[in-house]
């Protein structure tokens, strides 16, 4: 017997859950809950928006076969290509060479470099961090991964899997990239454009099992934990207040926002939605009693902090992450997991549950101000809807500066909403295909829900969907990229998702 198993607490709890769930099941609610939950499940399958939404589109049927697939896997294996050729020219002495058989070994375990290296740039201080460092650190892991794939011809970088919208997202930055109307103020930002793009590359190419996806996870839920926990110390030993980040009137004796090694506590929190849910994957894959107790250790810490960044958006986007989350694995769960969460309410500590009250408040300073620059947004967009003004928020923020100041003097740094940003900066078309490349990669991801009978992948889906689904709520309120570091974790999730939608496609073809 574990310890887990023997543990007093933990026989309580469970023996409690167990009574809860059987008097929720055997109740007249519970069951009429039930027969409600089925019959809208049937008429959602049965409708016609279901029928068009969840049908696979002329581009999405032809993309396997097509020139365009063809040609972007072509040009972007032309390293591995090279590499398996020299590989095969000198055969004989590169297997005979202790460093290349090294290198080649190192390269074959790409996917573990990847978790470590999102674990420290997750524990890298901000005044430490160098947004350079990302892109050294993708090219890096391209370069580790290309030199493995010599030595074994299948591995070989998976751009197809990522969908026929992802070419026409990428064209549309390289053009947003040379239309700028400074091309020089735009290079930094489509460096970091390039650098997710390759995060999301190599999460698709270099893991091949499930085993190593659930490594990498692990490895970043152990950065975002350190910092979770750098977060509630800040919290105990306090932090200074920013009047710029909180109405001082209606937040009236709300300690300081903690904002653990990300500069800013809603970057944090942002963090801490996308990454939450991948706990609650492991939690639920483990194979053993420590599995599940470091995942129970890990979350704590971190829903601590996300409560302690006073976040409105990080906790309506979690919420929603969880919703998403119990709705795939048991949607049953959900009406009793919104009671708890209702009943919960009253024990939250005070100044949690005033910021709450807050939400949709116009008279809150930080809600109101976001709608003078969605004002001073619109007034852009009229001159710029069609083409854009470049990549990044420097271009954006330069181009404000030609137009009326807002009501108190000042310019806006950003539109503060993901979607608004994108078009801002990219265009109609920009905007057009980036919402396709994220409506086909949770489409791909549900339907590989469904289709695949991996339990672990459809633990880690489930979680990714959740988190995405709470990411991209988030994105409405704030613009998620003006960090980079968020930037990338954000693009790392939605090649989760892609890369379980292989796995399954593996698994059904075995």
């Amino acid at each position: 017997m574990s310890i887990a198993e023997n543990s007093i607490f933990a026989g309580f709890f469970l023996r409690l859950w167990c009574v809860l769930a059987g008097a929720w099941s055997g109740s007249n609610l519970g069951r009429a809950l039930d027969r409600m939950g089925r019959a809208v499940v049937r008429w959602v399958q049965g409708s016609a928006l279901c029928q068009f939404v969840w049908r696979e589109g002329r581009l999405v049927k032809s993309w396997p076969d097509s020139l365009v697939r063809t040609l972007f896997t072509l040009v972007l294996n032309l390293p591995c290509a090279l590499a398996r050729w020299l590989y095969r020219a000198g055969k004989r002495i590169w297997d005979g060479s202790i460093a290349f058989r090294l290198v080649s070994a190192v390269g074959g375990a790409s996917f573990l470099f990847l978790g470590l290296f999102l674990l420290v740039m997750l524990v890298a201080p901000h005044s430490m961090w160098n947004n350079l460092y990302g892109l050294m650190g993708a090219v890096g892991l391209t370069i580790l991964f290309v030199l493995g794939s010599a030595a074994r011809p299948r591995l070989r970088l998976e751009a197809g899997l990522l969908g026929p919208y992802m070419v026409f997202y990428l064209m549309c930055i390289g053009g947003a990239f040379v239309t700028s109307l400074s091309s020089r103020l735009s290079l930094r930002f489509f460096l970091f454009h390039a650098t997710a793009f390759l995060l999301v590359l190599l999460v698709v190419s270099s893991v091949q099992k499930v085993e190593q996806l659930r490594l990498v996870i692990a490895l970043a839920v152990c950065g975002i934990t350190v910092a979770a926990l750098y977060g509630c110390y800040q919290s105990y030993v306090g932090v200074e207040v920013v009047a710029s980040q909180q109405d001082m009137t209606l937040n009236y004796g709300m300690p300081g926002r903690v904002y653990s090694f990300f500069d800013n506590p809603n970057n944090f929190a942002e963090l801490l939605v996308m990454l939450i849910p991948l706990d609650f994957a492991l939690f639920l894959g483990a194979k053993g009693w420590r599995g599940r107790l470091w995942s129970a250790a890990a979350l704590i810490p971190c829903v601590a902090a996300i409560g302690f960044t006073y976040s409105r958006s990080g906790w309506i986007g979690l919420a929603l992450a969880v919703m998403v989350f119990i709705a795939l694995e048991n949607w049953r769960l959900i009406p009793v997991m919104a009671v708890a969460g209702v009943c919960a309410i009253p024990f939250l500590p005070e100044t949690i549950y005033n910021r709450i009250l807050t939400i949709g408040n116009m008279k809150d300073s930080s809600t109101s101000y976001r709608f003078a620059i969605y004002d001073a947004s619109a007034t852009l967009m009229k001159d710029y809807w069609y083409r854009g003004v470049g990549l990044g928020t420097d271009v954006m923020q330069r181009t404000f500066r030609a137009y009326p100041a807002m009501f108190d003097g000042s310019f806006p740094i950003h539109t503060h909403n993901n979607y608004l940003q994108m078009w801002g900066e990219t265009g109609i078309l920009g905007l057009i295909s980036y919402l396709a490349v994220l409506l086909h990669g949770l489409k791909s991801g549900v339907k590989a829900y469904y289709q695949t009978m991996d339990r672990q992948v459809r633990h880690i889906l489930a979680a990714a969907l959740g988190a995405f689904c709470g990411i991209l709520v988030i994105g409405v309120a704030e613009y998620t990229w003006f960090y980079p570091r968020n930037m990338f974790i954000y693009w790392f999730l939605f090649g989760v998702i892609m890369t379980c939608v292989k796995l399954s496609r593996n698994s059904r073809r075995a």
